[in-house]
Protein backbone atom coordinates (compact mmCIF):
# COMPACT_ATOMS: atom_id res chain seq x y z
CA UNK A 1 0.00 0.00 0.00
CA UNK A 2 1.55 3.33 -1.05
CA UNK A 3 2.10 6.07 1.49
CA UNK A 4 1.65 9.07 -0.84
CA UNK A 5 0.25 9.31 -4.34
CA UNK A 6 0.53 11.90 -7.08
CA UNK A 7 -2.63 12.57 -9.08
CA UNK A 8 -2.49 14.27 -12.49
CA UNK A 9 -5.59 15.38 -14.34
CA UNK A 10 -5.35 14.51 -18.04
CA UNK A 11 -8.87 15.18 -19.40
CA UNK A 12 -11.34 18.07 -19.29
CA UNK A 13 -14.99 18.35 -18.25
CA UNK A 14 -16.66 17.85 -21.64
CA UNK A 15 -19.66 15.50 -21.26
CA UNK A 16 -18.68 14.59 -17.69
CA UNK A 17 -21.51 13.98 -15.20
CA UNK A 18 -21.85 16.45 -12.36
CA UNK A 19 -20.69 13.81 -9.83
CA UNK A 20 -17.36 13.50 -11.64
CA UNK A 21 -16.94 17.28 -11.83
CA UNK A 22 -17.71 17.63 -8.13
CA UNK A 23 -15.21 14.91 -7.17
CA UNK A 24 -12.49 16.49 -9.31
CA UNK A 25 -13.13 19.81 -7.54
CA UNK A 26 -12.83 18.04 -4.16
CA UNK A 27 -9.52 16.56 -5.28
CA UNK A 28 -8.43 20.15 -6.10
CA UNK A 29 -7.92 19.33 -9.79
CA UNK A 30 -10.04 21.99 -11.53
CA UNK A 31 -8.09 22.12 -14.81
CA UNK A 32 -6.22 19.79 -17.13
CA UNK A 33 -2.55 19.14 -16.19
CA UNK A 34 -3.08 20.13 -12.54
CA UNK A 35 -1.52 17.79 -10.00
CA UNK A 36 -1.72 17.18 -6.28
CA UNK A 37 0.00 14.93 -3.76
CA UNK A 38 -2.17 13.16 -1.20
CA UNK A 39 -1.58 10.64 1.58
CA UNK A 40 -3.12 7.35 0.42
CA UNK A 41 -6.30 6.49 2.36
CA UNK A 42 -9.36 4.35 1.69
CA UNK A 43 -11.58 7.40 1.10
CA UNK A 44 -9.08 8.75 -1.41
CA UNK A 45 -9.04 5.36 -3.16
CA UNK A 46 -12.82 5.57 -3.64
CA UNK A 47 -12.53 9.05 -5.13
CA UNK A 48 -9.75 7.93 -7.47
CA UNK A 49 -11.79 5.01 -8.74
CA UNK A 50 -14.77 7.31 -9.33
CA UNK A 51 -12.86 9.82 -11.50
CA UNK A 52 -10.40 7.33 -13.01
CA UNK A 53 -11.18 8.15 -16.69
CA UNK A 54 -10.11 11.77 -16.10
CA UNK A 55 -6.91 11.28 -14.09
CA UNK A 56 -3.78 9.21 -13.86
CA UNK A 57 -2.15 8.43 -10.53
CA UNK A 58 0.56 6.40 -8.83
CA UNK A 59 3.11 6.23 -6.03
CA UNK A 60 5.40 9.22 -5.95
CA UNK A 61 9.13 8.69 -5.55
CA UNK A 62 11.77 11.11 -4.37
CA UNK A 63 12.73 12.05 -7.95
CA UNK A 64 9.13 12.78 -8.87
CA UNK A 65 8.66 14.79 -5.68
CA UNK A 66 11.77 16.87 -6.42
CA UNK A 67 10.43 17.63 -9.90
CA UNK A 68 7.07 18.71 -8.47
CA UNK A 69 8.67 20.84 -5.76
CA UNK A 70 10.50 22.76 -8.51
CA UNK A 71 7.05 23.80 -9.81
CA UNK A 72 5.57 24.53 -6.36
CA UNK A 73 5.12 28.22 -5.64
CA UNK A 74 4.47 30.36 -2.59
CA UNK A 75 1.18 32.22 -2.21
CA UNK A 76 2.86 35.25 -3.80
CA UNK A 77 3.87 33.25 -6.89
CA UNK A 78 7.57 32.90 -6.02
CA UNK A 79 9.62 29.69 -6.07
CA UNK A 80 9.89 27.97 -2.70
CA UNK A 81 13.20 28.07 -0.87
CA UNK A 82 14.62 26.31 2.14
CA UNK A 83 14.28 29.52 4.19
CA UNK A 84 10.60 29.87 3.24
CA UNK A 85 9.83 26.34 4.41
CA UNK A 86 11.80 26.89 7.64
CA UNK A 87 9.88 30.05 8.48
CA UNK A 88 6.41 28.79 7.51
CA UNK A 89 6.58 25.13 8.59
CA UNK A 90 9.51 25.21 11.06
CA UNK A 91 11.25 22.24 9.39
CA UNK A 92 14.02 21.89 6.85
CA UNK A 93 13.48 20.91 3.20
CA UNK A 94 14.59 17.28 3.65
CA UNK A 95 12.17 16.76 6.55
CA UNK A 96 9.40 18.34 4.47
CA UNK A 97 10.12 15.92 1.60
CA UNK A 98 10.26 12.88 3.90
CA UNK A 99 6.98 13.79 5.59
CA UNK A 100 5.28 14.26 2.22
CA UNK A 101 6.57 10.91 0.94
CA UNK A 102 5.59 9.04 4.10
CA UNK A 103 2.08 10.52 4.10
CA UNK A 104 2.49 12.27 7.47
CA UNK A 105 2.04 15.71 5.91
CA UNK A 106 -0.89 16.48 3.62
CA UNK A 107 -0.02 19.04 0.94
CA UNK A 108 -3.69 19.90 0.42
CA UNK A 109 -3.89 21.22 4.00
CA UNK A 110 -1.15 23.78 3.27
CA UNK A 111 -3.04 25.95 0.80
CA UNK A 112 -2.42 29.08 2.92
CA UNK A 113 1.35 28.52 2.49
CA UNK A 114 1.58 27.27 -1.11
CA UNK A 115 -0.22 28.07 -4.36
CA UNK A 116 -2.17 24.90 -5.06
CA UNK A 117 -2.77 22.86 -7.21
CA UNK A 118 0.61 22.45 -8.87
CA UNK A 119 0.33 23.41 -12.53
CA UNK A 120 2.23 21.38 -15.11
CA UNK A 121 2.84 21.55 -18.86
CA UNK A 122 1.58 18.96 -21.34
CA UNK A 123 4.05 16.05 -21.49
CA UNK A 124 7.01 16.61 -23.80
CA UNK A 125 6.68 14.25 -26.72
CA UNK A 126 2.95 13.99 -26.04
CA UNK A 127 1.07 11.12 -24.49
CA UNK A 128 2.27 7.70 -25.62
CA UNK A 129 -1.20 6.15 -25.73
CA UNK A 130 -4.82 7.21 -26.05
CA UNK A 131 -6.11 9.48 -23.28
CA UNK A 132 -9.46 7.68 -23.29
CA UNK A 133 -7.98 4.19 -22.76
CA UNK A 134 -6.75 2.71 -19.45
CA UNK A 135 -3.04 2.53 -18.74
CA UNK A 136 -3.10 -1.28 -18.61
CA UNK A 137 -4.46 -1.33 -22.18
CA UNK A 138 -1.62 0.92 -23.43
CA UNK A 139 -3.66 4.06 -22.78
CA UNK A 140 -3.07 6.91 -20.36
CA UNK A 141 -5.73 7.12 -17.63
CA UNK A 142 -5.88 5.21 -14.36
CA UNK A 143 -3.34 3.69 -12.00
CA UNK A 144 0.22 3.54 -13.31
CA UNK A 145 2.30 2.82 -10.20
CA UNK A 146 5.84 4.20 -10.18
CA UNK A 147 5.56 5.17 -13.86
CA UNK A 148 3.78 8.35 -12.72
CA UNK A 149 7.21 9.75 -11.88
CA UNK A 150 8.36 9.45 -15.51
CA UNK A 151 5.21 11.28 -16.64
CA UNK A 152 5.77 14.04 -14.07
CA UNK A 153 9.37 14.52 -15.23
CA UNK A 154 8.13 14.91 -18.81
CA UNK A 155 5.52 17.46 -17.68
CA UNK A 156 7.74 19.73 -15.55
Amino acid sequence: MPKAVAIVRIRGYAHAPWKIQETLEMLRLPKVFNTMIYPYTESLKGMLIKVEPFITWGEISEDGLNALLNRLETCKGEKITEEYIKTKLSMDLNTFKTKLLSGELALNKLDNIFKLPIRLHPPSGGFKGKVNAPYKAKGEFGYRGLEINNLIKRMV
